[in-house]
């Protein structure tokens, strides 16, 4: 970012916003506009120098940025502060939440708010991945933000010296290599295992080998979805990591450890985690690293994955010009200049053309072409009805039910099959349960 403010910038944020404050031409009388969001640590501190830019920018409206905590507590955060008429302009809420926004009632269609507000937004230009799980009818309910997929790090080091150029392609490759990696004593710890694993090595596994993770294009076509993963090759993706697992291939985190960490620290050679962790393994990592895209099962042509990360939505029952200082926010995220700087800054897919062609004009791709990676396999192929993306009635519930049945696979609680029936079984219930409530809006 280029404003006065970076210059001035503290080591923590909060003192960023209070020096800007104090700064010659800060209007006190400016409108503000309350943003809760849900990211914390570094990305926090880019949230915040993002907000604090977009303030010294113009002299109408004040962003004032509030960490809610992660997006289960925001949005229960959110829901409270709505009830009693004290909730945010602007909610930053994850994809998992998609539908429990659009038919709460509670926001204002991103694209009307723009147009009303007088910004001609030119939607077709933010990239078709990120941007068509966000669009109803259409049109966007929200607007793209930290938009992320899984991909695939690998220690570099460890892995040319057990003879690999990289993890391999597909997963009869990597398991081939991992079990090397052990068998060769390079290191006790092939791959660790993330802790939103159920995104990436399962929701994601479905979307690029062409599988149905639920009914109805994944939910995209109607309320009355289904699961039906447990008839999938998600049963034989379970067994491979029980496998895993059990061999001490696998590594599960234990209590009060980082899976990513035990990618940075170097313990663990491999690691499928969101792009978004950039800047943890550039500002951690003491050894050779890369990233490469996520396997598939042999035979299979790969699919795109799928979304993860979060959008903005606006909120509703706001005066006029609450309104029309979250309109001037939302268009300077868009801005090209801004997704080029926050892309950067965190490693998040940049939601729009502009910002990728600016990116790759300046070779930034060239020196850094792992940041590339995301939107490479987003764009892979044309989207179809099982990688279009996931649009499940409380997601983030069913979600739990899956890793909660998953962990008695891997203490052996229960067989991969029987575990995977109960979580469809009881995920059928949730959807049902949120298809009943809110059939019809």
């Amino acid at each position: 970012m280029t404003s006065l403010l970076k210059k001035v910038l503290t080591s923590t944020a909060a003192g960023s916003v209070l020096l800007a404050m104090t700064m010659p031409g800060f209007a006190a009388d400016r409108v503000k506009i309350e943003w809760w969001y849900a990211i914390s640590g570094k990305l926090s501190e880019t949230v915040q120098e993002l907000i604090a830019d977009f303030n010294a920018s113009q002299d109408k409206y004040e962003v004032v940025g509030v960490y809610k905590g992660g997006y289960e507590e925001t949005m229960a955060a959110m829901v409270a502060a709505y009830r009693a008429g004290q909730h945010p302009t602007i909610l930053q809420s994850a994809e998992r939440g998609f539908l429990t926004m659009l038919n709460s009632g509670a926001i204002i269609p991103v694209n009307k708010l723009m147009a009303d507000q007088g910004y001609k937004t030119n939607w077709g230009e933010f990239i078709a991945p990120v941007a068509s799980f966000y669009v109803v009818n259409g049109e966007p309910a929200a607007l793209p933000f930290n938009s992320s997929t899984p991909i695939f790090w690998f220690n570099e080091d460890q892995l040319k010296q057990a003879g690999f150029d990289g993890p391999g392609e597909t997963w009869q490759e990597v398991d081939e290599r991992l079990y090397a990696l052990k068998e060769k004593g390079i290191t006790n710890c092939p791959m660790a295992l993330a802790g939103d694993y159920h995104w990436s090595l399962f929701e994601n596994y479905s979307a690029i080998n062409n599988q149905p993770f639920g009914t109805k294009s994944n939910g995209f076509d109607g309320l009355d979805t289904e699961f039906v993963y447990n008839k999938t090759s998600v049963v034989q993706q379970t067994e491979r990591l029980k496998r895993w697992i059990d061999d001490g291939i696998l590594h599960v985190a234990g209590e009060g450890l980082n899976p990513s960490q035990m990618f940075t620290s170097g313990t663990c050679a491999t690691l499928i985690n969101s792009t978004a962790g950039h800047s943890a393994v550039e500002s951690s990592a003491e050894f050779k690293w890369n990233a490469t895209y996520l396997p598939y099962e042999k035979g299979v042509e790969p699919q795109n994955s799928t979304i993860g990360g979060a959008a903005l939505w606006v909120l509703g029952n706001k005066s006029q010009e609450e309104q029309a200082g979250a309109a001037a926010f939302l268009d300077f995220v868009a801005k090209p200049e801004t997704q080029v700087w926050w892309s950067k800054a965190t490693g998040y897919v940049p939601v729009t053309m502009a910002a990728y062609e600016a990116l790759k004009a300046e070779g930034y791709f060239e020196k850094n072409p792992t940041r590339e990676i995301a939107i490479k396999q987003l764009s892979r192929g044309t989207p179809n009805e099982n990688s279009r993306g996931f649009r499940f009635g409380n997601h983030n519930q069913t979600g739990a039910i899956m890793l909660e049945e998953l962990q008695a696979v891997w203490t052996g609680q229960k067989s991969v099959q029987d575990a995977l029936d109960s979580s469809v079984k009881r995920g059928n219930e949730v959807l049902r349960q949120y298809e009943r409530i809110n059939a019809g809006k």
